[in-house]
C-alpha cells in the first residue's frame, strides 16, 4: 500500500495527491477526523448519516472555492441551513500546520463542518 501511494505521488500533480487524500476523508471517513460543530449538530432535523451522505456526494468545486485544486473546502445546504466544510492539515502532534499535506505519514487531516455563520 505504501509503495502504491509513493508511486501515485510520483506520477500525479501534488494538488491531485492532496485532493485524493481529502476525498478519502470526505467521502469515506478515512485518513483523518471529521468534526461537526455544535451549531450544526443542534439544527432541527439533524441526522448525522444524511450530512455524511451530503459530504460524500459533494462535487460543486470551482475556481472560487477550490483555487488550488485540493478539494479542501465547500459549501452546502443541510437542514435548511447554509454550511461550510474545510479540511485543515496538521503535524502529527496536532500542534502546528503540516509541512507536507501530500504525505499522510506526517499529516493529520481534520475536516470541520460548521454553520456558515460560525466561520
Amino acid at each position: 500500500m505504501i509503495t502504491e501511494r509513493k508511486e501515485a505521488c510520483a506520477t500525479l500533480p501534488r494538488a491531485e495527491v492532496i485532493a485524493r487524500l481529502n476525498d478519502a476523508l470526505r467521502k469515506r471517513g478515512r485518513g483523518g477526523v471529521l468534526t461537526i460543530t455544535l451549531g450544526v449538530r443542534t439544527l432541527p432535523g439533524f441526522v448525522p448519516e444524511k450530512l455524511l451522505a451530503a459530504l460524500a456526494d459533494y462535487d460543486a468545486f470551482d475556481a472560487d472555492n477550490d483555487p488550488h485544486g485540493e478539494r479542501d473546502f465547500g459549501d452546502l445546504e443541510h437542514c435548511g441551513a447554509d454550511l461550510l466544510w474545510k479540511v485543515d492539515y496538521y503535524d502529527a502532534s496536532l500542534e502546528f500546520g503540516s509541512d507536507d499535506p501530500a504525505d499522510p505519514e506526517v499529516t493529520k487531516r481534520i475536516l470541520t463542518v460548521m454553520l456558515a455563520s460560525e466561520y
